[in-house]
């Protein structure tokens, strides 16, 4: 009789320890979620919490992290923006940040605009072009030399062309102009009358008597 409470007192405390350590690891699993985690989340979030915004996006969205202050919100979006380029994985996607000297990139590795000071050269963001080439202020690239000049050349030469055309186009309208108030007075003025022949009027001479 009592080996058998023994039993059942072991096999009670083995059952309570059981349950015991089945809770706390229930309570370890909630306790690295958010407790204010909701399935019900706005703006394209899959779940997301009162303080840290969206903690997962809906599919084909990508999730992005926005400071306020010293607070940081997560946010889901349809791309990347600027400053950032997209990675897709599995079970997430996520916008990452580009170079600190780029301003927009395909990659981390690969800029397509730099920042000012910097010129884009072969997706990298340069402070000095490579030998062989210039810097161009303007597409803010390293082009190769004589290259810049022959934008310019040809920007001048479209604009002296433009410049040619306007000219000609302002000759034709005003030789339109004239030719059409010539035909409006010729309309306007009236016609002379032509005089009589004197010779007409005169009377045959009889001459026979």
């Amino acid at each position: 009789m009592q080996l058998r409470l023994i039993s059942w007192f072991f096999i009670t405390l083995n059952f309570m320890e059981y349950i015991g350590s089945h809770h706390a690891s229930r309570v370890r699993r909630q306790g690295r979620m958010h407790p204010n985690v909701s399935q019900g989340c706005q703006g394209g979030c899959a779940t997301c919490s009162d303080y840290n915004g969206c903690l997962s996006c809906k599919p084909r969205l990508f999730f992005v992290l926005e400071r306020i202050g010293m607070k940081q919100i997560g946010v889901c979006l349809s791309s990347c923006p600027s400053g950032y380029y997209g990675t897709r994985y599995p079970d997430i996607n996520k916008c990452a940040k580009c170079k600190a000297d780029c301003d927009t990139c395909f990659t981390r590795n690969f800029c397509t605009k730099c920042k000012s000071g910097f010129y884009l050269y072969s997706g990298k963001c340069l402070e000095k072009c490579p030998d062989g080439l210039e810097a161009n202020n303007h597409t803010m690239e390293c082009t190769s030399i004589g290259k810049k000049n022959r934008e310019e050349k040809r920007k001048k030469s479209n604009k002296d062309e433009s410049k040619e055309t306007r000219q000609e186009s302002k000759g034709r309208a005003a030789r339109r102009q004239n030719r059409e108030q010539r035909e409006n007075n010729n309309k306007t003025q009236p016609k002379k009358r032509k005089a009589p022949n004197k010779e007409e009027n005169l009377a045959p001479v009889d001459t026979a008597h």
